[in-house]
């Protein structure tokens, strides 16, 4: 489980982003990231029953994201992400990809999957997959339990124009139009601190398996 301890920890950062209050309470850090490092762990492992095909080099400690943020280019001069973020490639050891992604943040955590803003050849390679199987990608998205579960996959931000290639008048336009290829379900604090919650992490990867499955094949 995620201790209240790590979620004490992101609140008062949030409060208190600073370098100086941060070098102060770099041993809080640490419980804390060792906290979702071995969190981590116990979802990598139902993970890899649900997705064979991860990459075998593929360890907690690559998964969990820095907290440092990239400041250079950014308004936002906070120098400390608020949250943890936990990133499960289906292949490879870098996330961006087809990927189950894990936020821990107070409040705002949630558990998701997918492809988020693919890369253009990516996306070039989903749409046409997309055009060529909707029915397989419908019959994933339009299930009760995935509704009900991550909401309506057609509400994602989609391109206002036509995408090259495609007619105005193709039925999966509103699948084709789309940005991005995620479902994502809210967590609760609870959900995250109570005795057992990898499950819940790990029972919703399972739940957004086949959205990835589909993606996958795309690239293939």
């Amino acid at each position: 489980m995620i201790y209240q301890e790590s979620l004490d920890f992101l609140k008062d950062l949030a409060e208190h982003n600073s370098r100086e209050w941060f070098a102060a309470n770099k041993e809080r850090y640490e419980k804390a990231r060792e906290n979702v490092i071995d969190f981590t762990t116990k979802v990598l492992e139902g993970v890899r029953k649900i997705e064979a095909g991860m990459d075998e080099n593929l360890d907690a400690k690559k998964c969990v994201m820095r907290i440092y943020r990239d400041i250079r280019f950014s308004k936002n001069k906070a120098p400390y992400k608020n949250n943890f973020g936990v990133s499960l490639p289906t292949s490879g050891l870098k996330g961006g990809g087809v990927e189950y992604y894990l936020h821990i943040q107070p409040g705002n955590s949630f558990i998701g999957g997918g492809y988020w803003m693919p890369e253009a050849p990516h996306l070039k390679a989903i749409r046409q997959e997309i055009d060529y199987n909707a029915a397989d990608l419908k019959k994933i998205i339009d299930d009760k339990e995935f509704v009900k579960l991550f909401g309506d996959f057609r509400a994602q931000e989609q391109l206002k124009s036509l995408p090259k290639g495609y007619d105005a008048d193709n039925e999966n336009l509103d699948l084709i139009k789309l940005k991005s290829f995620v479902g994502w379900h809210k967590l609760t604090d609870k959900d995250l601190t109570q005795a057992g919650s990898e499950k819940i992490i790990i029972d919703m990867c399972s739940r957004i398996h086949p959205l990835n499955v589909f993606l996958k094949n795309a690239l293939a």
